[in-house]
C-alpha cells in the first residue's frame, strides 16, 4: 500500500491489560499492560503520536484479579469491594444485559456477576474501593490517555428494589471524575458507553456541562441500517429531528460499527416490533447472529445483532453512502477498522470459539491486509473512498462537532442534513435507496469538487456547500 494510513486524530485501544475472558473486558489488572501487547512505554509512544481512549471497565473485574482475591481472603482493605450477596437485598427488577446467574458462588462467597461468572462486579458503595477505581482513572490521564470511555458505566450502584440501572449515585460518580477531570486535566474527555433506549443514554450528558463530555450514539448503527435495509429514511430522519447541540463541551460519539454487536435496545421506542424483526431477518440472511430476550409476556424479541456492517449492508456502495451519514452527523464521528479496512464476516471464528461476536473481531496480518488494499477491489474501493471522505471532512468547518444541525426533509428516499458553524453552511445529501433521486437542489459538491445537478444515483452522497 502506498499511502499512508488515514490521519485519524484519535485510536481508541480496546482493553489493553491482562485478562481471563470476554475477549479483554474480564480485567485482571487495571494497570498491568498484558505482555502480548507491549508495556505501558508503547502506550505512552503511542500516544505522543494519535490521541488515545482508553477502556475503563469500572463496573467489574476478573475473578482472577488481585483485588478480588484480596476480598475472598477477607483482607480488611478489601472486605467491602465487591458485592456479597444480602438475601434481604431485592433484585427482582434488576435489568439483566445477560442470562447468566446474577449471583456466582465463588470459593464459599455469592457475589454479583452482571455479566458472567468471570467478572465480579465492583462495589463503588463502599469509600475504599471508589477511591481505587478513582486512582486508576487518574493514572490512565498520567498514562496517556486524551479520553476514557466509561465501559457499562450504568451499572455500577447497585440499589435493592430497583433496576440498578442508571441510578442517580451512578451519575453522581460521573460528576465527581468529570470535576476531578475538568480541574487536574481538563483536555481529557469522558465517554459513556450505555447500550439502552436513548432517553436513558443522554441521561449521561447530565446538565451538558457536569457528566460526559461524549455518548455514545448508540441508535444510529440500527436506524442507519434498517433505513438502507428498507429504502426508507423516515424513522431515521424523524429520530435526527430530535439531536441538537448539547453544550460547547459535550456532544456525540457517533459509530456506525464496533466490537460488539448492533443492540437494538436503543431504538424500541423508534423502530417498531416489525421493523426490527425485519432487520433481524436481513441480518440473519447475511450470515449473522442474532440473539434474543425474554419478554415478561413469555415472548422473545431480537436484542443484538453480530455481524459485520458491510455484510449487513451488502455491498461497498451502501457502507459508503453509510458512512457519508455518520461523517456528516453532529458529533464526532468513529470508524471501526474493519469498516474502513473492509472487511466482512469472519465466520471462521464464530465457528471455532461459539462467541457470537467473534464475527466482527478478525485479527487481521498487516502483510496480508495492506496487499489487499492494493489488490481487492472491495477493500481498496472502501479504503480509498472513505480516506477521501475523512481528508475532506477534517477541512471543512462546518462539520464543527459543537456547531449546528438541522434535518432537511426531501423524501423517504433521502436522508439529508445542513450543517453549520460560524458562518460556514453545507448541505449533506445521502440517497439511500436503490432508485434514482431528482432533486430541486444544486451547488458545489465539496467531495468531488464537481457541481452537483439535482440528480442523484442509487446509493450517491454529496456535501453540498452553502457558502
Amino acid at each position: 500500500m502506498t499511502e499512508k494510513l488515514p490521519d485519524f486524530t484519535d485510536i481508541h485501544i480496546l482493553p489493553m491489560f491482562p485478562y481471563t475472558s470476554d475477549d479483554g473486558f474480564s480485567v485482571v489488572d487495571y494497570l498491568q499492560i498484558n505482555p502480548d501487547f507491549g508495556d505501558w512505554s508503547d502506550v505512552e509512544n503511542l500516544a505522543q503520536e494519535r490521541r488515545l481512549m482508553f477502556d475503563f471497565v469500572c463496573n467489574h473485574l476478573s475473578k482472577s484479579s488481585k483485588w478480588f482475591q484480596k476480598f475472598l481472603t477477607e483482607d480488611e482493605n478489601f472486605k467491602n469491594a465487591f458485592i456479597s450477596f444480602d438475601e434481604n437485598f431485592d433484585s427482582s427488577k434488576t435489568t439483566r444485559p445477560r442470562t447468566s446467574p446474577l449471583f456466582t458462588e465463588i470459593d464459599g462467597k455469592k457475589v454479583w456477576t452482571t455479566f458472567s461468572a468471570d467478572q465480579v462486579d465492583t462495589n463503588a458503595h463502599d469509600p475504599k474501593m471508589l477511591a481505587r477505581l478513582t486512582e486508576v482513572l487518574l493514572e490512565y490521564v498520567a498514562r496517556g490517555a486524551s479520553s476514557i470511555r466509561l465501559d457499562a458505566i450504568g451499572f455500577l450502584w447497585k440499589q435493592s428494589g430497583t433496576t440498578s440501572m442508571h441510578l442517580p449515585q451512578t451519575h453522581e460518580v460521573i460528576k465527581l471524575w468529570r470535576t476531578l477531570l475538568d480541574t487536574l486535566a481538563p483536555n481529557v474527555q469522558i465517554i459513556t458507553e450505555t447500550n439502552v433506549p436513548h432517553a436513558d443514554n443522554i441521561s449521561y450528558f447530565g446538565k451538558g456541562t457536569d457528566e460526559a463530555n461524549m455518548v455514545y450514539q448508540f441508535p444510529l448503527p440500527p436506524l442507519v441500517l434498517h433505513s438502507f435495509i428498507s429504502g426508507n429514511s423516515s424513522a431515521l430522519t424523524n429520530w435526527a429531528k430530535t439531536i441538537k447541540p448539547v453544550s460547547d463541551s459535550a456532544t456525540y460519539f457517533n459509530f456506525l460499527a464496533s466490537h460488539d454487536g448492533i443492540g437494538l435496545r436503543p431504538v424500541e421506542d423508534i423502530l417498531s416490533n416489525k421493523e426490527r424483526d425485519e432487520i433481524a431477518e436481513e441480518v440473519l440472511k447475511n450470515g449473522g447472529k442474532v440473539s434474543y430476550k425474554n419478554n415478561p409476556d413469555g415472548s422473545q424479541s431480537p436484542y443484538e445483532l453480530n455481524i459485520n456492517y458491510l455484510s449487513a449492508l451488502g455491498s461497498a456502495e451502501k457502507l459508503l453512502a453509510a458512512h457519508a451519514i455518520l461523517l456528516s452527523f453532529l458529533g464526532v464521528p468513529a470508524i471501526y477498522y474493519h469498516s474502513i479496512f473492509g472487511s466482512r464476516n469472519d465466520q471462521k471464528a464464530v465457528q471455532e470459539t461459539g462467541i457470537a461476536r467473534r464475527i466482527n473481531r478478525e485479527k487481521l496480518d498487516k502483510s496480508k491486509l495492506y496487499a489487499e488494499l492494493e489488490n481487492n477491489p472491495e477493500r481498496k474501493q472502501i479504503y480509498e473512498k472513505l480516506s477521501q471522505l475523512l481528508k475532506v471532512r477534517k477541512n471543512e468547518r462546518a462539520f464543527n462537532p459543537y456547531g449546528n444541525q438541522e434535518i432537511l426533509d426531501f423524501g423517504e428516499r433521502v436522508f439529508a442534513l445542513k450543517r453549520e458553524y460560524g458562518k460556514k453552511n453545507l448541505v449533506s445529501i445521502i440517497n439511500i435507496s436503490d432508485e434514482i433521486v431528482t432533486l430541486s437542489l444544486s451547488g458545489l459538491d465539496i467531495i468531488t469538487q464537481t457541481v452537483f445537478s439535482g440528480t442523484l444515483n442509487p446509493y450517491q452522497y454529496v456535501w453540498i456547500s452553502l457558502d
